[in-house]
């Protein structure tokens, strides 16, 4: 594609409200923004290990005309592990999202999370970083590294106050925090991201299976 082409396409193509919802959740988990131009345009990019391939071409087609690429790449590390994954175009329909995710090259919270997030945004973070507590548990725990207590508070005080979820912040390996969800929202935390999660067989374990 020549440079006039790719510049005509970029101008057609827009974000729907579902793929905006698609990228907050990318965003809250192991997606990342890259700009290469001080912040004018954004590009997406989304890789996971190769046993999630499924999960990751859903996304994909979610995103589909905004990924010049016809399908997902994969990459063999130095170490043999495999990964899928994509890149999207650099647009600037994507520069609220770096505005609102990042501070320089840190993520952070966004301050209007509680705006931004819908159950397929948690769904897509819960997919990307969440886990049941242990396999004695019939919990949750969002495994969120990269964020500070403070920024995790307003993702806790944004589930309670839109889903009424009801989760705590836990410490995890010294400075690190956690969202984990309280045993009586269990099972309503599980009616918000099933539809989402049990489509895909890289992805059920992460759910408790009931009797």
């Amino acid at each position: 594609m020549n440079t006039i082409e790719l510049r005509d396409r970029k101008k057609k193509i827009k974000l729907t409200q579902r793929q905006r919802d698609v990228i907050v959740g990318l965003l809250l988990g192991d997606g990342h923004l890259e700009t290469q131009n001080g912040g004018r345009t954004y590009r997406l990019k989304v890789e996971h290990a190769s046993a999630q391939s499924d999960y990751v071409h859903w996304l994909f087609q979610e995103l589909r005309e905004w990924i010049p690429a016809s399908e997902p790449y994969i990459k063999v590390r130095k170490n043999g592990e495999v990964n899928v994954g994509f890149t999207t175009y650099s647009h600037g329909s994507l520069r609220f999202y770096g505005q609102q995710f990042y501070d320089g090259k840190r993520k952070r919270m966004p301050a209007r999370i509680e705006r931004m997030m819908v159950p397929i945004s948690l769904a897509i973070w819960f997919m990307d970083d969440g886990s049941r507590k242990s396999a004695k548990h019939s919990t949750y725990i969002i495994h969120t590294l990269g964020y500070s207590r403070r920024e995790l508070s307003l993702a806790k005080q944004a589930l309670e106050k839109k889903f009424f979820l009801f989760t705590d912040l836990h410490r995890q390996k010294g400075r690190y925090w956690r969202l984990y969800v309280q045993s009586k929202s269990a099972r309503d935390f599980e009616r918000l991201v099933k539809p989402y999660v049990s489509r895909f067989l890289s992805m059920k374990h992460k759910l408790v299976t009931h009797a």
